[in-house]
């Protein structure tokens, strides 16, 4: 399943100022124009990987507990910004990122996993391949050549040995997929599919597969939202809303303020199949999970984000457990499902 975007493929987030990043010139050619779109994106327009850490270890220890969560895979990693943020605060910690986006993964070669030193480094594993089918992808190896070669992701049951060999991967303690990716599976086999991929990945000493959502009234119409920066404004559009398909497309615009306002259009195009919070249960259940929990927070209203000022307010709210969530404008979710223990 692949998205519909000019760069090919959804990435990962950064949590950096823009404010010193130079937009590109008009002489440089469209390749240099999309990778300054996505560093930009990348580097103020996600959320913070420390969050979603922060998030996904609570949901460990509050449904499985036990062990510390130590080993982590993220699906659709794009520049896998999370799965290098993980390795920080434990030398035991390993991380894998999957993603088709050649060009993302080599971005975070580039910037993340060759600038965090030689221990780190030596704990990340990124792979080039299709979630649909992760026993096809292939290793993206840290060096400068960036030499891709096929592996098997076998599991290895011993934490305590250091993990030199990626053909002996621990399972893992967990599987996430972020920034709303699996909207990017349009049909409900493909869903199924990913999610008992998902399953298959974890340990079976317990672990958990945690993904996000978003909906309300608002997602399901026409919308623009701005952010302004010093260099640039990044514009956050969602076209009309097919209810039959549930489908919509969603667009990333930027207008480079130095560069007498030129604008680069569609930077980042999706397609996007909204799928509800049931749709999202019977899928996870079908794959062979039984314990799904929703975890919600109430968005500010779009009416009152619309303004260059107001987008991305929202951040603090904090998310709880739900059995029961009333419709509202606009609402984030988080999906954690439970893979039991043997």
């Amino acid at each position: 399943a692949k998205l519909e975007k000019q760069n090919n493929k959804h990435n990962q987030g950064n949590t950096n100022t823009c404010d010193s990043i130079e937009p590109p010139t008009e002489t440089k050619n469209s390749n240099q124009r999309h990778k300054w779109g996505r560093t930009a994106r990348n580097k103020e327009t996600n959320i913070s990987p420390k969050g979603d850490i922060s998030y996904l270890q609570k949901f460990f220890l509050t449904y499985v507990g036990g062990r510390a969560p130590l080993h982590l895979q993220e699906d659709f990693c794009g520049t896998a910004l999370l799965s290098t943020e993980w390795l920080r605060s434990d030398s035991r910690r390993t991380s894998i990122g999957l993603d088709l986006d050649v060009e993302a993964l080599d971005y975070c070669m580039e910037n993340n996993v060759n600038k965090i030193g030689a221990d780190l480094s030596s704990r990340i594993f990124l792979y080039h391949g299709n979630v649909l089918q992760p026993q096809e992808a292939k290793l993206v190896k840290s060096n400068l050549q960036n030499i891709m070669h096929n592996v098997t992701l076998e599991e290895n049951e011993n934490d305590s040995e250091p993990i030199t060999n990626p053909e002996a991967l621990p399972p893992r303690d967990i599987v996430c997929a972020f920034n709303y990716s699996c909207c990017c599976l349009h049909s409900r086999h493909e869903l199924v599919s990913y999610f008992k991929n998902a399953l298959q990945a974890l340990s079976k000493k317990g672990g958990i597969f945690v993904m996000d959502l978003y909906g309300g009234t608002s997602s399901e119409c026409e919308l623009r939202m701005q952010r302004k920066f010093p260099n640039f404004t990044y514009t956050w559009e969602q076209a009309g809303f097919d209810i039959v398909q549930r489908k919509t497309r969603i667009s990333l615009h930027y207008t480079l303020h130095k560069h007498q306002n030129k604008k680069l259009r569609h930077a980042f195009s999706y397609s996007w199949r909204l799928w509800s919070l049931p749709e999202i249960k019977d899928c996870l259940e079908e794959a062979g999970f039984r314990s799904v929990h929703f975890w919600i927070r109430q968005m500010p209203d779009s009416e009152n984000i619309k303004s260059i000022q107001g987008f991305g307010d929202g951040k603090d709210i904090k998310y709880e457990e739900v059995t029961s969530f009333q419709q509202k404008d606009s609402w984030n979710a988080y999906i954690v499902e439970l893979c039991v223990k043997n």
